[in-house]
């Protein structure tokens, strides 16, 4: 089934306002805190600095009616700032890869594509993009089809 989420960027903090949430919203945290130092690291682009290596790359924390709220730490170090605009995404998991294909086609007509929709080393099929009103869209689709 399709689902909708909150995607929020934090500059390094991302542990602790996550923290802090479930501190509100009380439950578990899905699969666990998953760090920077995890990603392998990509061809044409240097390792993980040691200092990086304990930031979160993906939190998920279920909050009220099913939505799920998740994060991760964008720091300058690893070439990001974090304003108030960019730190929040809509992350879409649609059904199908082709539902995935037609709904990036679609919201990346007139805006910028960030990530072309590719295959992950998580092995979902993952894309973002900024639509022609500026707002941030990230799409992960987990089915294989």
């Amino acid at each position: 089934m399709s689902k909708i989420s909150t995607y929020l960027n934090f500059p390094r903090n991302t542990e602790e306002a996550f923290n802090f949430y479930k501190s509100v919203f009380g439950g578990e945290f899905v699969g666990g805190i998953h760090r920077m130092g995890e990603v392998p690291t990509q061809e044409g682009q240097p390792p993980i600095a040691e200092a990086n290596k304990n930031l979160v790359m993906h939190i998920a924390l279920p909050i009220l009616g099913g939505h799920m709220l998740m994060g991760t730490d964008a720091p300058e170090s690893m070439g990001f700032k974090v304003n108030f605009g960019n730190n929040i995404y809509i992350n879409l998991e649609p059904d199908t890869r082709a539902e995935t294909d037609e709904l990036f086609k679609a919201l990346s007509n007139g805006g910028k594509i960030e990530m072309k929709l590719q295959e992950m080393f998580w092995g979902d099929y993952f894309g973002s993009l900024t639509d022609k009103y500026g707002v941030q869209w990230m799409f992960n689709c987990a089915n294989k089809k």
